[in-house]
């Protein structure tokens, strides 16, 4: 086996600088806990940025892939398969909604939802009424019109021309979303939970607000739920927290434990916007990714009410410990946004890191923790006790 120096020498030579790393290769994983190539234990508060939901190596997750592995991996979708089949399905009736359409990832989600959308307005106001408005500080994707719609100025350098027809106004501002209304309007485009801008939930009563708004003007209300969906805040999807019913849903990240899978889900009045040709995907939705997904499933439905528990849990016990570079602690679930003051985050984060606490960055000033659904207690306070240790 190569050892670190190896490894990030053969990544310097061969792969694009497009990731600030961090200085761990990282070999294998149970639970939630991980390995280096020095045979060094982390506890994984991070979950590969939301992704890795039931853990590591968790058994019966390996079962299904390899079990599916050894059937049936790709046709593309031309054919039908079992896997998708039962996926679809099942995400339909947590969700409450009507169609799937499968991806790869959670730029390509927002890609399709975007579409759908527009879609949608075009065939039933003709041209014109293409204008999507999204939220400052927002995330949704690296790809050409995610990343328009994505809110935030940092993400925008150096890739002009953008894709036209989006607008921003400020989270959780009811008048400023009132002041859009005009012709050119199709969607409102919002995450329950801003995660890349410094997990910030949306407030309840605004998010139904804007849900009636949109309704009343037949725009779309979509939620981008890429890193909120699929057990992440407790609820299968955070808008069910909030107590609305979107239009069109986007997941990805989580959903299929590790193995790259996305999609958005849409309600009744949408289902028949798409027609064969008019979208389309080469990997999405392939037997293993949905095998592995609906292992996810049901991993995670036993666990749902722990995640709300385990979540409140862990900003009781940061609570707890007055650290002094602590200002606020936020989120929902076990997406927790802990707000730092007099200390910069990323430098934390690479401190955690070298304590065995494998955390993330968020916006300009918050630790970010994502540890998988499945944490135990007993893991929890292994990892809070490295923060306590580290940010005092």
């Amino acid at each position: 086996m190569k050892n670190f120096s190896e490894i990030k020498s053969s990544y310097e030579k061969n792969i694009l600088s497009t990731y600030g790393r961090y200085q761990v290769a990282f070999t294998h994983g149970k639970g939630c806990r991980l390995y280096d190539t020095e045979g060094r234990e982390y506890i994984d508060f991070a979950s590969g940025i939301g992704v890795n939901s039931v853990g590591h190596s968790h058994p019966e997750w390996m079962a299904a892939v390899c079990e599916q592995a050894s059937k049936l991996t790709h046709v593309s979708n031309l054919y039908y398969t079992e896997p998708g089949a039962i996926l679809a399905q099942r995400l339909c009736e947590i969700s409450g909604m009507s169609g799937v359409f499968f991806c790869n990832s959670g730029a390509e989600s927002v890609e399709g939802a975007i579409k759908i959308a527009r879609k949608y307005s075009a065939d039933k106001y003709g041209a014109g009424r293409h204008t999507i408005i999204t939220l400052e500080e927002s995330f949704h994707g690296r790809t050409m019109a995610a990343l328009t719609a994505t809110g935030q100025a940092k993400f925008h350098k150096h890739f002009h021309p953008f894709v036209e027809g989006f607008r921003y106004i400020p989270p959780n501002d009811f008048a400023a979303l009132e002041a859009q209304v005009g012709d050119d309007i199709c969607a409102l485009l919002i995450e329950p939970v801003q995660g890349e801008g410094g997990v910030m939930p949306l407030c309840e009563e605004y998010v139904k607000k804007a849900a009636d708004l949109c309704a009343k003007n037949d725009w779309l209300l979509i939620c981008d739920e890429v890193q909120t969906g699929i057990g992440r805040t407790g609820d299968w999807f955070a808008f069910q927290g909030c107590g609305v019913k979107p239009d069109v849903v986007t997941f990805a990240k989580g959903i299929a434990g590790g193995l790259p899978l996305g999609g958005f889900i849409v309600s009744e009045n949408l289902k028949n916007t798409l027609g064969a040709g008019d979208h389309g995907t080469t990997y999405g939705g392939n037997p293993l990714c949905c095998a592995a997904a609906n292992a996810v499933l049901n991993i995670v439905e036993p666990i749902l009410p722990k995640i709300k528990e385990n979540g409140a849990y862990i900003c009781d016990r940061i609570a707890s410990m007055n650290l002094p570079h602590v200002s606020e602690i936020r989120g929902r679930g076990l997406m927790l946004g802990i707000k730092l003051q007099k200390i910069a985050h990323t430098e934390v984060v690479a401190q955690l890191l070298q304590a065995g606490l494998v955390a993330l960055p968020a916006g300009s000033d918050v630790l970010r923790f994502l540890p998988p659904l499945v944490i135990s207690r007993e893991e929890i306070d292994a990892g809070l006790a490295i923060l306590k240790k580290t940010v005092h």
